[in-house]
């Protein structure tokens, strides 16, 4: 924040920031008629919305002072945007003027009186913030002078031909924000530099003397360096660098091959850049290269972050994460690099840091490579905006980053074109290695000869080049799916849609870079954006298992770094036919295969992210746990580099289908939504099962002996059905009537028989639909399922679906201490007894396993012993199921109890999350909350495990975000209550007899018995019919519970729309219903009148319907009053009876009501794409 002063000499503090959609009227209200003369009639939004970079000066009380609209060129009436550099050229004296040093001037407005104070302080943040940037121009087809604010900053450019039709004035880099002077450390300068270091050189003097700075610069020679920066004179960096290093520790723990192992291999190399390339893999995609975000605070390499404070050496910084491995070969030769020891900035200039960059070079003419190690937990400082990150070999172990900078990365003539014949040598040179060659190949072929791809959409192909060399190619084509994307994909998150025309709209098919130049890869976005005439693009990415002919493969992973991936929406499930000509657009309804978006415009191509190094690891791919990392992962403006999740089996993203729906599912993510969400392109999946913690090391152990080292570690491993006890040793010694349903359970820790099995993940039901298919199916044998959870239903209704015979099941339900349904709905449970009875299906009950194979052997299982109350059952089997009891994994339990973590039945939490180690989180059912909160009845189990996994994240980000205000402390309790969750606890399956099964209900505490609930019923159809439904209001009205029983698929994303939802909004339903109206719920929720309470963005019009009548005021006798206030007066004068009927009247007549029909019209109109059933006005 700085502080400007106003012609009339009024102070004012004021932050320069980027300009939001919100400013739009405030800027609007700026422009004045000398502002026109200048630039124009200007639509605003239009304008935000097409401008590369667009700022406003506003102050504490968010009040827009000023603002400036910034693009890479100049206004379309002038010359085309891709040749207003031949403009400048044949007009203007402008050889110095590149697409990469210069930005136009598109508007400029402020308040009376900050006009100029605010301009010279947006021109300096500009500077500031794009270090490329030398020259802003200011172009205009209109004849006359500048407004006095302009006149100051712009100077006047002479025009080469006295023909020239337009005005050009420029404003240099040199006048606001000049590049700092770099001279040779002395160590006089020794006194400035501690003040600029501050307490940050405490580690440092405490380990090496309060001199060491002093002998640092004075040991001065040939290999080791330092250099201070300086700002009229004033001292203001430092950094000291070393050509000595270690090499092999480098080598050992990064991916340095691609850079030829920082040694100089080949002679050729030192003066031009690497022709190797990177073939980046999808699933490596969260390995990001470059960092652009500015993060505030003092940042140092030696900043101290929970790791050991950096040492002066850098490669003493490796050693200390170095852990005994084999030896890696290296290549031979001198080194090629050195490395950045120590470095400080003052914050006010360490935008201007790289500004060092330069003059290192030349200190180290014979070498290519600047590096500079950090550790994981220092947020980015502008340095490394000029660096490139080099991805680790081991994520988990290394405590360090490291960033590269190539001589050549610090090139101003990177030049982006378009492609011609002649560059077909250099990009097959460039593209060699990559197994995407041929497409590459076969695409720029297409673009050369015909201009088009194979079936007519228009190509376009570019290249990067650096001196006359080729170091990229990059292919887009038209966006032919553009209606698809937009109301399958929440693009509209990141632009005002109806402003981009349809040939606006791109979609990126190559993408390929010399990694030495991907800190460059915005740039040359934005570049591809202005020549080919577009302002999207999107980048489609389907997951692994997905191949078809007619999808293009990509060269492209790192890219996705500097894009940003694009939510799905929510999709409404149209009764097309009952719809007819209604129906939304086939662009829109048309099946098409799952994928994931990532997208960049004009706006984002100068919209730096935030990287964050923190390794954060979750353990469990629980719903919890797949919440917690979407929400991370789909923050636009951060870039997670250290995002790992451990799991036995992976990320549950593999494709299914009907033959593996052996258990229930909670309707969090489905194969589409794994598709859509692309997780593991940011994410590293270590498969593999946690065997212990250390928490002083700050490490997870895994049973397969490896480590994985955290900084923030989330369990969210949630409860598993555990092997039941094998042998005859288990059994309990009792009398057949004493059937104890207390027994201790006993826990199997060995590998099971072959044809035991316990199913918790989609792996393990895949795994088992395989065994069955060859051991079982066709052949003889009995199948016994042992518990009382619905998962035993949806296992029966699976086996019959793969052909198994319904006489050859066994149900067998133990006791329980307090006996309960695992159906809530008494009409669900009685139905699926009957399909049970009807397939002959046998079922036992009260029936306590004793015994596997009458104790004499345990592989495979052949039969089984119960106690009961009565006598002892004994039945033969082929395979056996356990769905008797989930509980935490005996190896999960033991790690988090021989690590000391508070367990207490569950693992104990508080209302944030936090356990008794700081830097670990739970949620999900494993947890409970501590007694303190005297809540016992309530746990995250009672919740929607992905509204607790985004609550969680909720908690962590601003740990991470500098965006966000970081904790000061340990959190409040908030006088010991636990959070409050809004959405419905969901379970669905297919059950026996065929049905699809879906229950939806408010979070119940545990123990609370559902038919105790109050409010009243709405039931249709029957069981027997297949076509049962039953809703349950609240004594209010509202919908708390749904429960569907239907031989038909469900509808269920727009049956769980209905999920808290008032009467009145379902069309009076309850009068509708009274009157004998409503005889089919499923019918009644097709029709065409509640597919808007089905759309995504409903809840979003609620909130503004909401707003309006909080704010509404009508007018009476005594003045305006809130609706709120009226309503209160009827309910305590009981008097007049047509009190409410009045009411209504007044509320006709006020404004809020014409702002509740605009609201709900508006809604209508934007959401046209979706909700073309209904009429709005002029259809007519």
């Amino acid at each position: 924040m700085s502080t400007i002063t106003s012609s009339a000499g009024k102070a004012e503090s004021v932050t320069v920031r980027r300009t939001e959609w919100s400013d739009a009227e405030d800027i609007n209200n700026l422009i004045s008629p000398a502002a026109v003369a200048v630039f124009g009639r200007v639509n605003v939004i239009h304008l935000l919305e097409k401008a590369n970079l667009a700022v406003s000066l506003s102050t504490a009380t968010n009040e827009v002072l000023a603002h400036a609209s910034f693009s890479d060129h100049p206004i379309e009436e002038l010359v085309d945007q891709t040749c207003w550099k031949n403009l400048l050229q044949n007009h203007v004296n402008g050889e110095k003027f590149t697409p990469m040093n210069t930005l136009f001037l598109r508007l400029f407005v402020a308040q009376h009186g900050f006009s100029i104070g605010g301009a010279k302080e947006i021109m300096r943040a500009v500077f500031n913030a794009v270090v490329e940037l030398e020259h802003i121009c200011l172009l205009t087809p209109y004849r006359g002078s500048l407004e006095a604010a302009l006149e100051k900053i712009f100077e006047p450019v002479m025009p080469v031909k006295e023909e020239v039709q337009h005005s050009a004035y420029v404003c240099h880099r040199h006048n606001y924000c000049p590049r700092l002077h770099i001279r040779r450390a002395r160590v006089e300068d020794h006194d400035d530099l501690m003040h600029i270091f501050a307490e940050q050189i405490t580690p440092l003097v405490e380990s090496h003397g309060p001199y060491f700075l002093s002998e640092l610069i004075e040991a001065q020679d040939e290999e080791n360096h330092a250099a201070v920066c300086e700002s009229e004179g004033a001292v203001v960096g430092f950094v000291s660098v070393s050509g000595h290093m270690d090499l092999k520790l480098y080598n050992k723990w990064f991916e340095l091959e691609e850079f030829e192992g920082l040694r100089k291999t080949n002679p050729a190399h030192q003066e031009e850049p690497q022709s190797l390339v990177e073939e980046n893999n999808v699933t490596d995609a969260q390995q990001s290269d470059e960092a652009k975000e500015p993060v505030e605070g003092e940042l140092t390499a030696e900043q101290e972050s929970g790791d050991e404070p950096t040492d002066i050496s850098q490669h003493e910084c490796i050693k200390s994460c170095i852990k005994d491995s084999g030896e890696d070969s290296e290549p031979d030769g001198p080194p090629n690099a050195f490395c950045i020891q120590l470095f400080t900035m003052e914050k006010k200039f360490e935008m201007r840091s790289a500004d060092f960059l330069q003059y290192l070079f030349k200190l180290f003419p014979d070498r290519d490579f600047c590096v500079i190690s950090v550790p994981k937990l220092t947020p980015e400082f502008p340095l490394l905006q000029s660096f490139i990150r080099v991805a680790p070999r081991d994520t988990g172990t290394c405590s360090q980053e490291l960033y590269l900078c190539h001589r050549w990365g610090l090139t101003r003539t990177l030049e982006v074109r378009v492609a011609v014949s002649s560059d077909i040598p250099a990009v097959q040179s460039l593209t060699e290695s990559l197994s995407q060659q041929e497409s590459i190949g076969e695409d720029l072929d297409l673009f050369l000869q015909a201009r088009k791809d194979q079936d007519g959409t228009a190509l376009q192909a570019f290249v990067a080049q650096v001196e006359g060399r080729v170091v990229g190619v990059i292919i887009i084509r038209d966006e032919e799916d553009i209606e698809f994307i937009r109301a399958n994909f929440d693009i509209e998150r990141f632009m005002y849609f109806s402003h981009h025309q349809r040939e606006e709209h791109g979609r990126l098919c190559h993408f390929f870079l010399n990694p030495v130049f991907q800190h460059h890869t915005k740039y040359i976005f934005r570049e591809v954006l202005r020549l080919a005439h577009k302002s999207c693009l999107y980048y489609i990415l389907h997951p692994p298992h997905y191949s078809q002919r007619n999808v293009s493969l990509h060269s492209l992973a790192a890219v996705l770094n500097f894009m940003v991936p694009v939510s799905p929406r929510r999709q409404i499930i149209y009764p097309l036919e009952e719809l007819g000509i209604n129906a939304p657009s086939q662009q829109i309804t048309k099946q098409q295969a799952p994928f994931a978006l990532y997208h960049t415009n004009r706006k984002l191509t100068m919209e730096p992210k935030v990287t964050v190094n923190g390794r954060i690891v979750v353990v469990g791919a629980s719903d919890t746990g797949l919440a917690f990392l979407e929400a991370l992962t789909f923050c636009p403006h951060l870039r997670f580099n250290n995002l790992t999740l451990i799991s036995t089996h992976g990320l549950p993203d593999r494709c299914s289908d009907d033959n593996m729906r052996f258990l229930a599912t909670s309707h969090c993510y489905s194969d589409q939504d794994q598709a859509r969400l692309s997780l593991r392109s940011w994410i590293s999946v270590v498969r593999g099962k946690m065997k212990a913690i250390d928490r002083e090391a700050k490490h997870v152990e895994l049973m397969e002996n490896g480590k994985v080292k955290y900084d923030y570690l989330i369990l969210c491993t949630g409860l598993q059905y555990q092997m039941p006890s094998l042998t005859s040793t288990d059994a309990i010694t009792q009398k057949p009537n004493s059937l104890n349903p207390h027994q201790p359970r006993h826990r199997h820790t060995r590998t099971g028989p072959s044809n035991l099995f316990t199913l918790n993940d989609q792996h393990d039901c895949a795994h088992v639909h395989q065994w069955l298919m060859d051991n079982f199916v066709e052949l003889t044998g009995d199948a016994v399922l042992y518990g009382n959870t619905i998962d035993v239903f949806t296992c029966v209704e699976t086996l019959m679906h793969l052909g198994v015979s319904g006489h050859r099941i066994h149900v067998v339900h133990p006791p329980e201490d307090n006996p309960t349904s695992c159906f809530p709905n008494g009409s669900a449970e009685h139905a699926v007894k009957q399909a049970l009875e009807k397939e002959e299906v046998h079922v036992h009950h009260d029936c306590l396993l004793t015994q596997i194979n009458d104790g004499r052997h345990t592989d495979p299982v052949t039969s089984v012993t119960f106690t009961t109350d009565a006598q002892t059952l004994r039945l033969e089997c082929a395979v056996f199921f356990s769905f008797s009891h989930k509980t935490i994994d005996y190896d999960a339990f033991k790690a988090i109890n021989d690590a000391c973590l508070v367990f207490d039945g569950h693992l104990v939490i508080d209302s944030s999350f936090h356990t008794n180690d700081p830097s670990i989180y739970a949620a999900g059912p494993l947890t409970k909350y501590s007694r303190r909160y005297h809540a016992d009845q309530w746990s995250d189990s009672c919740f929607n495990c992905k509204e607790v996994g985004q609550s969680l994240a909720s908690v962590v980000l601003p740990l991470c975000d500098p965006t966000l205000e970081r904790p000061a402390g340990p959190p409040s309790d908030h006088d010991h209550l636990i959070p409050a969750y809004n959405q419905a606890k969901i379970q669905g399956g297919r059950l026996p007899g065929g049905y699809n099964y879906l229950h939806v209900s408010k979070p119940t505490a545990i123990g609370n018995k559902i038919a105790a609930q109050k409010g009243r019923d709405i039931v249709t159809g029957r069981t027997e019919t297949g076509n049962y439904f039953h809703l349950h209001l609240s004594s209010h009205d509202v919908v708390e519970s749904i429960t569907c029983l239907s031989k038909n698929t469900l509808p269920v994303s727009d049956l769980l729309c209905l999920y808290r939802k008032h009467q009145l909004l379902l069309n009076h339903l309850c009068s509708r219903y009274d009157e004998g109206l409503v005889h089919d719920m499923y019918s009644y929720c097709r029709e065409n009148w509640c597919l808007a309470l089905y759309h995504d963005r409903f809840a979003d019009f609620e909130q503004e319907v909401q707003q309006i009548m909080d704010s509404a005021k009508l007018e009476g006798e005594n003045g305006s009053v809130s609706i709120q206030e009226a309503l209160q007066k009827i309910v305590d004068d009981k008097t007049e009876s047509d009190q409410s009927m009045s009411l209504s009247e007044v509320f006709q007549k006020s404004e809020a009501y014409s702002a509740l029909r605009k609201s709900v019209l508006d809604y209508l109109k934007y959401n046209r794409y979706h909700l073309t059933m209904y009429a709005r006005p002029g259809l007519l």
